[in-house]
């Protein structure tokens, strides 16, 4: 998995609010990875098709239980500073907020 250089690696900029738990999504996101891969074996190999449905379902929960993570991180970190420092920006946030619950959702 590549990383983008963001805000969060410019001097002097805050970290994103999932900064304390990017080591955790991370791993979870590799362990996804790895179980797509299986998923694309499962088919290379004719498997049954519940079998592969099963794990497509576990690669959906995962990813959203890093969703979900992201999520939160979002309203206790970039939401709360933001709207403790500027309600301007905190109704922003809150914005996204929306919009991304939208998404998540499909809305």
């Amino acid at each position: 998995m590549t990383t983008v250089p963001g805000p969060a690696d410019t001097p002097g900029t805050v970290p994103h609010g999932y900064a304390d738990h990017k080591g955790d999504y991370l791993a979870r996101l590799h362990k996804v990875e790895g179980q797509v891969r299986g998923i694309a074996r499962m088919v290379d190999d004719d498997r049954y098709c519940l079998d592969v449905l099963t794990q497509i379902s576990a690669v959906n929960r995962a990813l959203q239980e890093v969703a979900l993570g992201l999520l939160d991180d979002h309203v206790r970190h970039c939401v709360t500073d933001a709207a403790r420092s500027d309600p301007g920006e905190g109704e922003e946030k809150l914005a996204e907020l929306a919009l991304a619950l939208r998404r998540a959702l499909r809305l």
